[in-house]
């Protein structure tokens, strides 16, 4: 566009916002009449309740259910008003008579946000009750606590550990401050107040690039089909798809294999059959509707990542105790597109994100579908408590997404450690104790105090919140969606707050001062974006887009997806063991250092898509297959 016609158009669209500045309580008045049809009537039919003691909420709606009553048109006065924002305030009051209609429709919304917090709710409801019933029952929780049971990563005296903190955090502070002032912190400089952080180069050593194309060259080709009856042979996962009814295995393994393959390619029951040799649909989808369901797809998924985890090559990519999660945008389709979402940062087509977790062993072990539109970090502690691996996670990686103050303090409750990889970490504050005076150093890096008087008198309900995440008696999303989804959040959620805003405090100077958690960070995640491409590789049918519209439709086809990535994995490890150890016998040197930088998320040489034959016998006599070897020079002559 010239730049002439930009000036131009600079015009008309700064007019357009200026006539755009209206409040949103004015521009939703004008409707003020469709909502006057049924709010008498709704108000009448609920009966609400309040966590609070004394809430003018509560007030103010019962003096509108008594003014629909009575057929007043004139709002008494005076009339309750503390529930409303300042802004609010001044626009409902800006006349000599409070307004009637900015009145209502205010006290509504601020009803509707309290109802989603849980700090309020309808008496009776199932949808909209207290957040205390959604955790585990009190009787059961005071037994816990007086048995000394909770095993949460918190002592019971709050305030002796949060005094601890206090001395920790002031002391971590200057120490920051004093290491930043001298020059003292690796790859962080200070610069007119403001800690800046130099990306750090990478730690792959050279030769790994040409020693990760000579040992993929050596696997052997497969095509997937063979490759799913390998691991089943090694690990038994297809026999964990028991029948819903008997419990018994599947007795036709190789139509349960086509089934878990239909869903992780994105073919479908119709499609796979078409694609297969000896297989119709109505096998698949018979054995899909009898033994595929979200508990036998997690113990299948539990069996490989248990054999996966206890394989000694695996040791070499980590301990499993540190995991990375991260979602992965996949577009809808079809009928699939009506139901989708749009998020703007992926594309402008609806669609939905697997969010998976990874272990520093490339093992999976949890995945989720989620709209695109959603907080991440709803689903952090998700991965971690809906498995049935052996793997014990101590520190989770995640991108800025899947970070916010409520995860840091749910995750440190729990006895986990949160890692993420903030973005703009100048522009975020550490929350101390003391104002930001008493760090003159670090001063523009210094936020609002921690309220610690709110934080103590929740400290009860802090613990139950975390017990019941740790016995499973609620989904840790779906706590955290109740927490976070008001502008007025609850005092548990703002407590909640202020405990994430230590924790992330404490996180953030570390950040700054150990070079080793940045770069170990940074592994983590990289690992998680490198499987992606794998799972983008098999997820390939009308380029990988979602044509399932309901939930269950989209969590078969990630569990599946998660399945056999997974196996695709696992029969790598193996390979790439047998190669490495097939080299070292022939006198070659073959360091463990460069070794850990190998992944085995290669899949060129498996046959993804095709007609897929599963009555091949193998064809050697042994339980693995012939490596592909170098041809001598003497033969290649």
């Amino acid at each position: 566009m010239p730049i002439h016609k930009l000036e131009q158009a600079q015009q008309g669209v700064s007019s357009l916002v200026a006539q755009n500045d209206a409040s949103v309580l004015t521009l939703a008045a004008a409707h003020y009449g469709t909502l006057r049809k049924y709010a008498g009537s709704f108000l009448k039919a609920f009966e609400f309740r309040s966590a609070r003691r004394y809430d003018p909420l509560l007030t103010a709606i019962d003096t509108l259910r008594k003014m629909y009553a009575e057929g007043r048109r004139v709002l008494p006065r005076p009339v309750p008003s503390s529930h409303f924002r300042n802004s609010e305030h001044r626009l409902i009051f800006s006349q000599e008579k409070p307004d009637r209609r900015l009145y209502e429709i205010a006290t509504l919304a601020v009803l509707r946000d309290r109802l989603r917090s849980g700090d309020v709710w309808v008496e009776g409801s199932r949808s909209y009750r207290p957040i205390k019933e959604h955790l585990m029952p009190p009787a059961q929780f005071a037994q816990l606590k007086d048995n000394n049971d909770l095993a949460l990563g918190v002592p019971l005296d709050g305030a002796a550990w949060l005094s601890k903190m206090q001395e920790q955090l002031d002391f971590n502070i200057k120490q920051l401050a004093y290491r930043a002032r001298n020059g003292k912190l690796k790859d962080v400089r200070l610069e007119n107040g403001t800690l800046i952080v130099t990306p750090q180069a990478s730690d792959v050593p050279s030769g790994v690039e040409e020693l990760n194309e000579e040992l993929t060259q050596m696997y052997p080709h497969v095509e997937v089909p063979d490759l799913l009856r390998d691991v089943h042979e090694w690990t038994g996962f297809a026999d964990q798809f028991t029948h819903v009814r008997t419990g018994d295995a599947p007795h036709n393994i190789t139509t349960m294999l086509a089934g878990t393959l239909a869903d992780a390619t994105n073919l479908g029951p119709k499609r796979m059959a078409g694609a297969s040799k000896g297989i119709s649909a109505h096998q698949i989808g018979w054995m899909r509707m009898f033994h595929a369901r979200s508990e036998t797809y997690r113990a299948a998924q539990a069996c490989i990542a248990n054999a996966h985890a206890l394989h000694p090559h695996s040791l070499l990519w980590g301990s499993g105790s540190t995991a990375s999660a991260d979602g992965q945008f996949f577009r809808a389709s079809d009928r699939a597109e009506k139901l989708g979402d749009v998020n703007l940062h992926y594309s402008n087509e609806p669609g939905s994100k697997f969010y998976s977790h990874l272990s520093d062993q490339y093992g999976y072990f949890g995945i989720l579908p989620i709209s695109p539109t959603e907080s991440e970090a709803l689903y952090v502690l998700d991965g971690l408590y809906d498995h049935e691996t052996r793997l014990e996670i101590e520190e989770i990686f995640t991108d800025t997404g899947g970070a916010s103050d409520h995860v840091f303090a749910l995750l440190m409750l729990t006895g986990h450690r949160f890692s993420p990889r903030l973005r703009n970490l100048k522009t975020r504050k550490i929350h101390a104790f003391e104002k930001a005076e008493t760090y003159p150093a670090l001063a523009s890096h210094i936020g609002t105090p921690i309220n610690t008087t709110l934080i103590l008198d929740h400290w009860e309900d802090l613990l139950h919140l975390a017990a019941s995440v740790t016995t499973r008696a609620v989904s840790p999303s779906t706590i955290l969606k109740k927490l976070a989804s008001s502008s007025k959040p609850s005092l548990l959620a703002k407590a909640l707050r202020e405990l994430g805003r230590l924790e992330r405090s404490l996180f953030m100077i570390e950040w700054y001062s150990d070079p080793a958690l940045r770069q170990r960070c940074r592994a983590g995640l990289n690992k998680g974006e490198a499987a992606h491409k794998l799972k983008r590789a098999v997820f390939f049918h009308e380029r990988g887009e979602i044509r399932d519209r309901s939930f269950d439709g989209q969590a078969f086809r990630a569990s599946g997806l998660n399945l056999v990535v997974s196996a695709i994995v696992y029969w790598n490890t193996v390979y790439l063991s047998r190669i490495v150890q097939h080299l070292r016998d022939q006198g070659r040197d073959i360091p463990n250092t460069l070794l850990k930088h190998i992944s085995p998320l290669a899949w060129e040489h498996i046959n993804l898509t095709g007609i897929y034959s599963w009555d091949s016998e193998l064809a050697f006599n042994d339980t693995y297959r012939p490596l592909r070897l170098p041809r001598p020079i003497s033969d290649a002559a």
